[in-house]
């Protein structure tokens, strides 16, 4: 049987390139929500999968639509905060959820080397800086990627990154503490996403680039996540499970 997908957030870029991209994987669009009509209660009971790249705001009255409903959630919304992400956990302690910071096959590739760089490269020599640009529109900093590579590099390096986090310096901070994890956001034009993790040490630099040039890449990956989805057990899921990289 086709598998039937709804899109949260139908009606924005992402939503347009996911409705494409449904009907290309050869699956069946059940419908989307809007602005406008934002009913996900009535989307989940006519679809067997959602995939939902909203906003923040959402996230947790989503969280428990979907938990209720027993359907799988794909979930693509950076911005979340703790909070979020507490709801998000609960829900996949009752249906499959597949949260990612970016569902690009190749940023999900360079996360898997950011943790391994991280475990060799020692904190107390290398380092570590990320630098992300975005376009003029986007209202969340640093992006959910670039949050994804520092978690990345933390993992590897055997701490949390909300310990070492150092993002937005300004003023007269005093010198880099040893083992930070730096990021720099820079928004501007139509960039659709880069990244750049750096580890610099006193005789070399390291740097790990990914540049997104065309949204699809997210909206072909999310679709992939989606059919994937539908045959797993509740549980919180990467992108790095769909691609079969744990």
């Amino acid at each position: 049987m086709t598998t039937r997908i709804g899109i949260a957030g139908i009606t924005g870029r992402m939503g347009q390139l996911l409705a494409e991209e449904v009907r290309a994987a050869g699956a069946s669009l059940s419908g989307g929500t809007s602005r406008g009509n934002p009913d996900l209660v009535t989307l989940a009971a006519m679809s067997d999968v959602i995939i939902d790249f909203t906003n923040a705001a959402t996230a947790q009255g989503n969280a428990a639509t979907m938990a209720a409903a027993g359907k799988p959630w794909i979930l693509g919304t950076s911005g979340l905060s703790a909070a979020d992400e507490a709801a998000v956990e609960a829900a996949a302690r009752t249906i499959p959820v597949v949260y990612a910071s970016n569902f690009s096959a190749g940023v999900n590739l360079v996360l898997a080397l950011a943790e391994r760089m991280g475990a060799a490269l020692p904190a107390d020599a290398y380092d570590a800086e990320i630098v992300e640009m975005h376009h003029r529109q986007k209202v969340d900093s640093p992006s959910g990627t670039a949050i994804g590579m520092g978690r990345a590099v933390a993992k590897g390096r055997g701490v949390k990154l909300e310990d070492v986090i150092e993002s937005g310096r300004h003023g007269h901070i005093g010198v880099r503490k040893t083992g930070a994890i730096g990021f720099a956001a820079l928004r501007g034009g139509q960039v659709v996403g880069e990244h750049t993790l750096i580890f610099a040490a006193g005789s070399e630099h390291i740097e790990l680039t990914h540049r997104a040039f065309d949204r699809r890449t997210f909206a072909t990956g999310a679709v992939r996540a989606a059919l994937w989805a539908v045959s797993q057990p509740p549980r919180l899921y990467s992108m790095m499970d769909v691609l079969g990289m744990t």
